[in-house]
């Protein structure tokens, strides 16, 4: 592990400007920084500790009827905050089926959407061709050890996917990271906050240095929401599948469905045409399965990953289910 200094930021102000300095990383909850230091991904030369900055923790309700997060809010509080609860539950579940429950009391709602992928070939002690660790070495997964990479979204240059569980409910919330920098502050939407390896296969979000995210805004309330998790085991495993539904009903018929996919892109995929088809369609029609049949017409498997759009098909029409009846 490099040596580094370390620095402690007691503002926003303080923690732009220090942020902005070279070769700078800045540390939250830490449960993903310690990682990639000692792995070798990442060799700040500058740690900066925003921990103690006031003001950018806990759940508050908007006037427009919605929720703002602080990013420096712990996912177990903000999983068991009880508007979160009551009014998103989608992302209450989400928060609940990520990681440990000791690492949600370390964790941040700011720093979980900027964890990094969890593709063998880029967290491998020794480094092997992977564009995200080396740009414009290659990428070793494409036909190699595969079987948990992406059906959406991939190219040649990158296959891996977006490990966590809470971006994919903010995606389907159509949630907003809030963030600020030396330049002023951005409103980044969470269902595009990480980067396609069309766009760029060495990225992994939009988030430029020196920006902070400083809170996350929900709209609305979705109560029929849900989500449902797919993993090897059920503590502490990172997902082969997941999906998040929020519904708008009227009796039984579907009138907005929004519907993101996990661990199947670079990104929460949205599944727009299935989300286009369930407009006017009634719980339990066959119609339902058709729509989403439908939204997976662009999934293209790997050489040892075909299992996963059947499984990524289940889920979702599972979770439509359960988010009908929340």
């Amino acid at each position: 592990m490099r040596d580094f200094s370390y620095a402690q930021a007691t503002s926003r102000a303080d923690a732009i400007a220090l942020a902005a300095l070279p070769d700078t990383m800045v540390l939250a909850g830490g449960t993903e920084l310690l990682n990639w230091a000692r792995i070798g991904i990442a060799e700040p030369a500058r740690i900066l500790d925003i921990t103690r900055i006031p003001g950018m923790e806990g759940v508050e309700a908007l006037p427009n009827g919605g929720v703002r997060i602080g990013a420096l809010t712990k996912l177990n509080d903000a999983a068991q905050h009880p508007l979160i609860r009551a009014s998103y539950p989608v992302l209450s579940e989400a928060i609940l089926k990520s990681a440990s429950a000791q690492i949600r009391n370390l964790a941040t709602v700011g720093g979980n959407p900027l964890q990094r992928v969890r593709c063998p070939y880029f967290r491998a002690d020794e480094p092997t061709p992977c564009n995200k660790r080396i740009p414009g070495s290659g990428c070793a997964a494409v036909h190699g050890f595969n079987e948990k990479h992406a059906i959406f979204g991939w190219t040649k240059d990158c296959v891996a996917v977006h490990p966590a569980d809470p971006p994919v409910a903010l995606a389907v919330l159509d949630a907003d990271f809030i963030t600020e920098d030396k330049n002023g502050g951005r409103r980044l939407a969470a269902r595009k906050f990480n980067v396609l390896p069309g766009e760029d296969p060495t990225a992994h979000s939009v988030l430029r240095h020196g920006e902070l995210i400083v809170g996350i805004e929900i709209g609305r309330p979705a109560p029929k929401s849900a989500y449902l998790k797919i993993r090897e085991r059920e503590s502490y495993e990172y997902a082969t599948v997941s999906a998040a539904v929020a519904l708008d009903l009227e009796g039984d018929v579907i009138r907005r469905a929004r519907i993101a996919l996990g661990s199947v892109a670079m990104r929460p995929w949205r599944l727009a045409e299935t989300e286009r088809r369930l407009v006017g369609q009634k719980l339990g029609s066959p119609a339902i399965e058709a729509a989403v049949d439908a939204g997976f017409a662009d999934a293209r498997p790997l050489s040892s990953n075909a299992y996963k759009i059947k499984l990524a098909r289940n889920a979702a029409l599972r979770t439509i289910e359960l988010a009908a009846r929340a």
